[in-house]
């Protein structure tokens, strides 16, 4: 018997066909564009059939391609259909991920609805990356997962934003326009970070970026020990060691976004969504009564 395709691969070479790119296909499914690549060349060498090729300025499906292209999408329909038949949510538990900017707030109040919900449900929390979060939740590892959107074609529904804000240490100081600035980030794949570096840029600073990390942790400390400046997204006060850059134009909201397993109960999804969304509004009244 043959090895089975990865479905992972097959959805995304559907999601190439659909969005027409390999960079719109890796904003749709939260992966890095270097990730998708290699998906199609694992894909590729698996069925020895060349399935994407380059044509004039961009790329192109084969004959083969798009054959295949049509069987990817009836196979995941039907594997789809099946576990919506049979693999039917566990009641006893739920599983939750969000992303560390989310977190703070955000859980304790969402963790409060769902224990008065479900009172006899064991809840498990997992805190990690946008990008790593919406793929569990894709695999049916996460019933579902709070994650920033930002992207051209962002997952889940929206229920909330965050500001993003310019943070730096205390002393850190802001060259003159146009010449070297220091950049903090997170770790390719970042919407943050792509959109931090396109700014200054068209600011006509030369960036460079001194520090990253896959955590929010670690480019905070980054931050508080001088090593640059961060674009961070926050709905209540920066941390300790940390204040903001006012010499740099405001940067607007970053959408927050729930994204939710197939198959999960409607109930539970339901309970989930009104909670978060709640909880977002309370954050924007009590920042409008701040201000007023």
């Amino acid at each position: 018997m043959a090895d089975p395709l990865d479905l992972v691969h097959l959805r995304t070479l559907v999601a190439i066909a659909e969005t027409g790119g390999f960079r719109r296909a890796a904003d749709a499914l939260h992966l890095s564009q270097p990730t998708v690549s290699q998906h199609i060349r694992l894909l590729e060498r698996r069925l020895k059939r060349v399935l994407i090729e380059k044509g004039g300025r961009g790329l192109r499906f084969t004959d083969d391609g798009e054959r295949f292209v049509v069987e990817a999408k009836a196979l995941l329909t039907a594997h789809d259909q099946m576990l919506d038949r049979f693999v039917a949510a566990d009641p006893n538990r739920i599983t939750i991920g969000s992303t560390e900017h989310a977190a703070d707030r955000l859980l304790p109040e969402l963790l409060g609805v769902l224990r008065g919900a479900y009172p006899d449900v064991y809840l498990h929390f997992r805190i990690d990356r946008s990008t790593s979060l919406a793929e569990s939740v894709v695999k049916g590892a996460l019933d579902l997962a709070v994650v920033l959107g930002g992207s051209p074609e962002p997952v889940g529904a929206p229920v909330g934003e965050l500001r993003l804000r310019w943070a730096a240490a205390p002393g850190w100081r802001l060259t003159s326009q146009g010449g070297p600035i220091s950049l903090v980030a997170f770790e390719e794949p970042c919407t943050l970070r792509k959109r931090a570096l396109h700014r200054l840029a068209e600011l006509g600073y030369d960036v460079s970026v001194t520090a990253e990390s896959g955590n929010l942790d670690g480019v905070t400390a980054a931050a508080q020990a001088g090593l640059g400046v961060a674009l961070l997204p926050f709905h209540s006060t920066l941390p300790p060691g940390l204040v903001e850059v006012p010499e740099l134009p405001p940067m607007g909201c970053i959408d927050v976004r729930v994204v939710v397993r197939r198959g999960l109960g409607p109930d539970i999804e339901l309970t989930a969504v009104e909670a978060i969304t709640t909880h977002y509004r309370s954050v924007t009244d009590r920042q409008l009564r701040g201000v007023a």
